[in-house]
């Protein structure tokens, strides 16, 4: 397997601190750079998103020119595995000769390059995106029933069955859409890559449909109810309410963001934290149930807030995602439980606190737009939207307040 990387070579110390930014490709557990002609100084490099931050005067410019670099590194690198005949000699030689491979008209194996993909995004710490392609790869594989598969072999008539196979079997309509939306993906890498002539798309005639998923809300008096059930503290289910209630009095946040919290997330009474999800920053003001409920678990973790994952994991890898839908799978038994005998109707999920607080805010009269900067999505067009002013701070704040106060 060959895996691609971008990195700072900050690894012989400069007076100037500017180093260049390179593209490292491993294979067989060997590796080699490849200078992007990019030197910035260590301050002004992403090494989490490994790209230039944007305090850099040029880091647009700087970020397409290494983007379009560490393209076409791959896209030769996987050419010559196509081929055959991949050795860093050969790729150093190629890059250096601007070569343009053939176009591919018997294609690589799907089976690989789809694999290549998962190991790439497993290596690059986004599990969740391995587990979206893994299961949709392993689901079509099963159906196709060929480990030769080439991507020329994918066509309408191949997709249109298998499309009618998912259906048979009673897959939802919105899975079946996550996994064409994997495959039209998939299939796209692999054309850039010229493992696959664009001619030969099949995915045009292919649509793929969503549909609109049923709201998932508890009403106040149902959330009052579940808060104030009697229950064993320490117990599971005490726990897994304690967790439902302060993804609730934190806006909804999600089970991962909850997981991911630490101490220094917590700053004059507020919780600031980066959405595992979009990236997008949310200041959000503790209320006295959300302290309440951070209190039981002070001391449980060196580096958490919450006792679900261990200190020293390596944050977004498999590992980890395992070990947040292991948890989650297990709270939402319990939160089941409680419910049921809260006799309250309808699943309860810890996704679930999120549309609950949402759709409490709207019952209470507040606007789509307040609350969708609250829950930290963008309101409005997207292009209309960049001359709305954002609602000041303490509105929020206001709202969120007067909703958990609800829950007493």
């Amino acid at each position: 397997m060959v895996y691609f990387k971008i990195l700072l070579n900050d690894k012989r110390a400069k007076a100037d601190n500017i180093y260049p930014v390179v593209v490292r490709v491993t294979y067989n557990r060997n590796n080699t750079t490849f200078t992007t002609g990019i030197r910035v100084n260590s301050n002004q490099w992403d090494s989490s998103a490994s790209k230039v931050k944007s305090n850099h005067p040029n880091a647009q410019a700087y970020n397409k020119t290494i983007s379009e670099f560490y393209s076409k590194i791959q896209n030769v690198a996987f050419q010559l595995i196509n081929e055959e005949q991949f050795t860093f000699e050969e790729l150093k030689n190629r890059l250096s000769e601007d070569y343009k491979p053939a176009k591919v008209t018997s294609g690589r194996l799907f089976s690989d390059f789809a694999q290549q993909l998962i190991d790439e995004l497993i290596e690059l710490n986004k599990a969740g995106n391995a587990l979206v392609y893994q299961v949709a790869v392993k689901r079509f594989n099963k159906f196709t029933n060929n480990p030769k598969l080439r991507f020329t072999d994918i066509n309408y008539n191949l997709l249109e069955s298998y499309k009618r196979h998912l259906m048979k079997d009673g897959v939802k309509q919105n899975t079946i859409s996550n996994y064409f939306r994997t495959l039209r993906a998939i299939y796209n890498k692999a054309v850039k890559a010229k493992l696959v002539d664009k001619s030969l798309y099949p995915f045009l005639d292919i649509p793929i449909k969503t549909e609109r998923t049923a709201k998932r809300a508890l009403d106040i008096p149902s959330i009052q109810k579940f808060a104030k059930h009697d229950l064993k503290p320490k117990s599971r289910r005490w726990h897994a309410r304690n967790y439902f209630l302060l993804s609730f009095s934190l806006i909804g946040a999600s089970f991962t963001d909850l997981a991911y919290l630490t101490k220094a997330s917590i700053k004059k009474g507020r919780i600031i934290y980066r959405r595992r999800k979009t990236g997008q920053e949310l200041n959000i003001k503790l209320t006295p149930l959300a302290e309440e409920i951070i209190s039981y678990y002070k001391g449980s973790n060196e580096k958490y807030l919450l006792p679900i994952l261990p200190a020293n994991i390596v944050e977004d890898g498999m590992k980890a995602k395992y070990l947040i839908m292991q948890a989650i799978k297990q709270i939402n038994r319990h939160l089941k439980n409680i419910a049921e005998a809260c006799k309250i109707e309808g699943d309860i999920t810890t996704y679930v606190a999120r549309h609950s607080w949402a759709t409490t805010a709207k019952r209470l009269g507040y606007s789509i737009e307040l609350i969708a900067e609250a829950l930290g999505h963008e309101h409005g067009n997207k292009i209309t939207n960049i001359y709305l002013d954002s609602f000041d701070q303490s509105l929020i704040d206001e709202v969120n307040a007067r909703i958990v106060q609800l829950l007493e």
